[in-house]
């Protein structure tokens, strides 16, 4: 039992297993990409299982729609930490070792290594020279040893940690990168909204009041920092090509159950920061503003935001009314069928090519809103899910709800007389800007772990482990003699030419003469050489 417990461990704690579940772990989150998710759209979801009666309960039960926070994504997740702590601790432990070790004595025959220089000839006793030489040495940042030994002395030098330094950074910064997510999955939280300016269209931070919200595993509707905000105005500039060069939007604000108003102005890259939320811009448009008199003469007026289609602000949008033309006096029944609905596009700068039907321009220098109007039965009562932009087109394929009069153009205040006498008036527009509130109490740790993980890349790609050694020895003559030879631990080209600029380096520091021909055991010394072989 204990035997196969430190198996898996082993088999757990590989480098080869930690790059296996990294992949498992991407290949985990494509169902997660590819189907709708519980937390995000339980609308989409619910339509899915509508639309899928045999294949979406199966996915149900598997977690389909909850990839997230599943337990085999999990299990996955788990057992990647897991692994990268099992393997990187030790790896951190024989690094410190390493680092705190003196590189090795040279070997008995320096001649035999890949680079390796002899013949030079110095004056001093070899201590002394040997300390020369590993004090050359340690200006050229090498890690340095010296040993004395009965026949002379030797400098063991090393250099390049910095790549495995570099590797465990990389490593360590995925490990954090995979703290900042679980953080951010488990207490992070989201809501979109899109605000349209005027005190009349304010939220609160509570989750009915957002379009869309997803909140973290262990983040509940009461956890959310409860502020308030209003959008007071919203500036942009454009150049005449239409290409926008600046967003701002105003807002008033208040924190906490009795937090005294302040006003902000914030941006695209330049959010607005609350306690325990972040409100940032990423969207903004026009909301059409429509007055119906039904044929009681009474008025109602909705300000309906439009969807941008392009670049160019042209939007569609529906302005419904489904309580119009009831009778005040209650005399005459209430029908469904009296319901009335505009579906309409609005340009922003009508083109001059009037059969275009996109804006010419974002900004509103000839706005038109383009409406068919429909009565019926717009279909709230169904049960089913409706879009707040676009009309439910099962209603109008079932007869229900029918276009009454042909399309209309309108420019602001401008009116509509419907065939039943009703009439519908576009006063005009307010703008509109799509906010995102978002809390992630990973996102700096994930930050400084990219940022940390490109500099340990960096430095593992760029550093190269290589060792020299230096033997000092006496002469007949009263002289030393050094010998040098070189190792890279890794494959580099480029070693070679570091270990001659070192040889040239202690040749013109310490070495004064070359040994004659005849006297040099190696035979690949010439006279005038500088003793350089290899």
């Amino acid at each position: 039992m204990i035997a196969s417990a430190r198996a898996f461990w082993r088999w757990l704690t590989s480098m080869r297993t930690a790059l296996l579940l990294l992949f498992l772990l991407a290949v985990a989150a494509i169902p997660g990409s590819l189907l709708p998710q519980r937390n995000l759209n339980p609308e989409r979801v619910n339509q899915y299982l509508r639309d899928h009666p045999d294949l979406g309960p199966w996915l149900d039960r598997l977690w389909g729609f909850s990839v997230y926070s599943s337990p085999w994504f999990s299990a996955i997740y788990l057992l990647l930490f897991t692994s990268l702590v099992g393997c990187l601790l030790p790896r951190l432990a024989q690094h410190v070792r390493a680092l705190r070790a003196v590189p090795p004595d040279a070997p008995k025959r320096l001649d035999r290594l890949p680079q390796h220089a002899s013949g030079l000839a110095a004056d001093g006793a070899p201590a002394a020279v040997a300390e020369a030489v590993a004090a050359t040495l340690r200006k050229r940042r090498w890690r340095v040893a010296v040993r004395e030994h009965a026949d002379g002395v030797t400098v063991a030098a090393e250099k390049g940690y910095l790549k495995e330094t570099g590797n465990l950074l990389f490593h360590f910064s995925l490990l954090a990168l995979l703290v900042g997510v679980a953080a951010g999955s488990w207490y992070g939280w989201e809501g979109n909204r899109i605000v349209v300016a005027g005190p009349d269209h304010g939220f609160c931070s509570s989750i009915p009041q957002f379009d869309e919200s997803a909140l973290g595993a262990r983040v509940g509707a009461e956890d959310l920092p409860p502020f308030c905000l209003q959008l007071d105005g919203f500036d942009v500039e454009y150049l005449d090509s239409g290409q926008p060069v600046s967003f701002a939007a105003h807002a008033t604000y208040t924190e906490g159950l009795s937090g005294a108003p302040r006003q902000a102005t914030f941006s695209v890259n330049d959010p607005l920061r609350l306690d325990g939320a972040n409100v940032y811009l990423f969207g903004h448009g026009y909301a059409v503003i429509v007055r119906y008199t039904d044929r009681y003469g009474v008025s109602q007026t909705t300000v309906a935001p439009f969807l941008v289609d392009d670049d160019f602000l042209t939007s569609h949008g529906l302005a419904a009314f489904p309580d119009a033309n009831i009778d005040p006096t209650g005399k005459a029944p209430r029908s469904d069928r009296a319901q009335t609905a505009f579906s309409c596009v609005y340009l922003p700068t009508v083109p001059s090519d009037v059969t275009l039907a996109r804006s010419a321009h974002p900004a509103e220098k000839n706005p038109a809103l383009m409406c068919s109007a429909y009565q019926g039965d717009i279909g709230l009562d169904t049960g089913r899910a409706q879009s707040v932009y676009e009309l439910d087109r099962r209603q109008i394929d079932s007869g229900q709800l029918s276009q009454v009069g042909p399309e209309t153009k309108l420019a602001p205040g401008e009116s509509w007389t419907l065939p039943d006498g009703s009439t519908m008036t576009f006063l005009g527009t307010r703008k509109w800007a799509a906010l995102s509130v978002r809390y992630d109490p990973g996102q700096q740790t994930v930050l400084a772990g990219s940022v940390v993980m490109l500099a340990g890349l960096l430095i593992s790609l760029t550093g190269r482990r290589r060792r020299a050694w230096a033997r000092v020895v006496p002469d007949e003559d009263g002289r030393s003699l050094i010998s040098l030879g070189g190792l890279p631990r890794t494959e580099q080209p480029s070693f070679a030419v570091e270990f001659s600029q070192l040889v040239s380096v202690i040749e013109e520091n310490h070495g004064r003469t070359v040994r004659p021909a005849a006297d040099v055991d190696d035979p690949g010394v010439r006279p005038g050489n500088a003793g350089v072989r290899g």
